[in-house]
């Protein structure tokens, strides 16, 4: 067995900087936490190529003294504590005193500090732990840091960087946080010399929200304000209509400082529980105080965890509180008469060029197969045949459907087919048989009459399965039609989503999209995946493109799957909506056509069955 030795100094800090400073991000977070904690108004980040080959972070706080620079960079030295009964009152952002100690011995750090009572400021430079002389020099009020080739001697630790543009990101995301925990402070992060955020530092949560979220997520947020004998709370969230489908816009900030609990999310998940669809999150920026003995933030390096004394208590706080915001407001995407009219028929939006083709379509199929008389008693029932035509029909969906109004979304869930639908022996001899088609109850199942058999077809079921299989065949087959939009649609991303877009553009071409870039992080979308009719393209594509985004999610493929069945949800027909008997023939055509019509994708039946000896038994013919 080796002999046990007591590690050198420099091998000690390396392995210390391990566990603080992961990535350029950490570095960040450090210095400019240090920054707030000196009582700075406005803060500076500057970086080059992710921040691993510069950082730069300048502020105007209280700056440091000459005699306590040198001592700054010595492990656990800090301001902030002074024994173990201050960690049960922390109110600083850090404390643990191992940050510069840290950056110092894995990259190359500048300081120039000058405090208001000094004459001038101090340079100092410390590389692989190894410091400099202190150098007198003008300077204004404050402190700027420059980090320099991060990681340089540390190439095991390099390797596992991600690109220059996803660390930027992370930055990015880092600086969006810090910004939105202290509204009172301005902040400006430059990107390779590009500006990326600015803040005023007014004070005004909303206008921070604004500067980084825009408009459209600002006119949709509600005011929260709760204060009880634990904790206070306030912050704003959004109403359900700014959902997104990961819980990266869930920001919760304890006692000014950002962090991740499951708790808190729960608290905000189970209030919109009856507000939000399946896989969504709400957006929140909610701020809690509690008392320093009510928390435990020694829990994780980053500070990013934390524990509460009495979980319970605060859970049943939050919810109330939340659910109480909700009802208050007027959560109705769009208006709706006051008082309610009888007979209300759904307006009919005229059919677009290439909608108004395929219907063109479908009447002359259904003229040259079967002798149509269009005056026939809406109730009265129809033959048509199975049989295959030379031209197959398209069904088409010519009212528009309301996003709102679209079914909840279900993962895929495996059932037998026997649950539903009895198997037919002979598929293709059903086909080619006539079934006469009786008519439509609730505006939503079609009644079908086939050898004693009563068969009811779910219309948005049905029409949900062949535009999936339609999707899944040009998908397979690289073959996407796409449908042009004017005027495009244009996305202002974060940085973080710009970099995933980037990723993930050749999935998004091959469903179809046509993306380009729209100066700086924006992208506009000139054209789509043709037949989502319906369907707000915007709230689509982003949902999409945080799923993506989700590590340790499925492979792109399963999760493109997943979003094509979920395509085809949002843009079937819906139930309760009426549509004709040439579209009910052309729909039935459609889904005998499949190799497995039984089942929509997310395993809903299209069709089920009463046999004419079931009815007798129920009506007691058949004791």
């Amino acid at each position: 067995m080796p002999e046990i030795e007591v590690l050198d100094k420099q091998t000690i800090d390396k392995i210390a900087a391990g566990e603080v400073i992961e990535r350029p991000s950490s570095v960040v977070k450090e210095l400019v936490e240090n920054s707030i904690d000196a009582g700075a108004s406005m803060v500076t980040v500057e970086i080059k190529d992710g921040g691993i080959s510069l950082i730069r972070i300048t502020d105007n706080g209280c700056g440091i003294d000459k005699e306590q620079v040198k001592i700054a960079f010595l492990r656990h030295s800090t301001s902030k504590i002074r024994s173990v009964d201050d960690l049960n009152s922390i109110s600083s952002l850090g404390f643990r005193g191992e940050a510069l100690s840290s950056i110092a011995a894995v990259s190359q750090v500048e300081l120039i500090t000058k405090t208001p009572r000094a004459f001038s400021g101090i340079r100092f430079f410390i590389e692989d732990g190894i410091a400099g002389e202190l150098e007198e020099i003008g300077a204004p009020d404050g402190t700027t840091f420059l980090i320099r080739n991060l990681f340089y001697h540390t190439p095991a630790r390099k390797k596992f960087l991600k690109s220059a543009q996803t660390e930027a990101g992370y930055i990015n995301t880092l600086m969006q946080h810090l910004a939105l925990s202290h509204p009172d402070i301005s902040f400006q992060l430059i990107i390779n010399n590009q500006p990326k955020l600015r803040t005023s530092g007014n004070g005004s949560l909303k206008d921070v929200i604004y500067q980084i979220y825009g408009r459209d997520v600002v006119k949709e947020l509600i005011e929260v304000s709760f204060e009880n004998e634990i904790f206070q709370m306030k912050g704003f969230i959004g109403k359900p209509v700014v959902s997104r489908g990961n819980r990266n816009f869930e920001h919760f900030f304890v006692n000014a400082r950002y962090i991740k609990s499951q708790l808190l999310s729960k608290c905000v998940e189970d209030a919109y529980k009856l507000h939000l669809m399946q896989h969504q999150y709400p957006f929140c920026v909610l701020h809690l105080t509690f008392q320093g003995e009510m928390l435990d933030v020694n829990v994780h390096p980053t500070k990013m965890e934390l524990r509460f004394e009495q979980p319970q208590l605060v859970y049943d706080a939050i919810v109330p509180a939340i659910k109480e915001s909700l009802e208050e407001q007027e959560l109705i995407i769009e208006s709706t008469p006051l008082h309610p009219k009888k007979d209300i028929t759904k307006p009919q939006r005229r059919p677009e060029p290439f909608e108004e083709e395929r219907l063109k379509k479908i009447r002359e199929s259904i003229r040259e197969d079967t002798p149509y008389e269009p005056k026939y008693p809406e109730h009265s029932p129809q033959r048509v045949s199975f049989v295959k035509e030379k031209e197959p029909v398209i069904f088409t969906n010519t009212v528009k459907s309301t996003p709102s109004t679209c079914e909840t979304e279900e993962k895929f869930i495996q059932k037998k087919i026997e649950d539903y639908v009895p198997q037919i022996e002979d598929w293709k001899e059903f086909k080619q048989r006539e079934v006469k088609i009786i008519g439509q109850v609730f505006d939503t199942y079609w009644l079908l009459e086939y050898e004693k058999k009563l068969y009811i077809m779910d219309q948005h079921a049905a029409h949900e399965k062949v535009m999936f299989e339609t999707f899944m065949k040009q998908y397979r087959t690289k073959d996407f039609t796409t449908q042009m939009i004017s005027p495009p649609v244009v996305l202002n991303l974060s940085m973080t989503e710009a970099d995933n877009l980037k990723k993930h553009m050749d999935s998004f071409t091959s469903l179809g999209y046509e993306i380009e870039p729209f100066g700086e992080d924006s992208y506009c979308i000139r054209g789509v995946p043709a037949n989502l009719y319906g369907i707000d393209l915007k709230a689509l594509f982003i949902n999409l493109l945080d799923e993506l985004s989700e590590l340790g999610k499925n492979s792109t493929s399963d999760l493109i799957t997943e979003k094509i069945a979920s395509m085809s949800c949002k843009a079937a027909i819906k139930g309760n909506q009426k549509i004709s008997f040439e579209e009910a023939k052309a729909l039935l055509n459609q889904i005998l056509e499949l190799d497995n019509p039984y089942q929509c994708p997310h395993g809903r039946p299209t069709l089920v069955t009463i046999s004419q000896y079931e009815m007798d038994k129920k009506f007691k013919r058949i004791v």
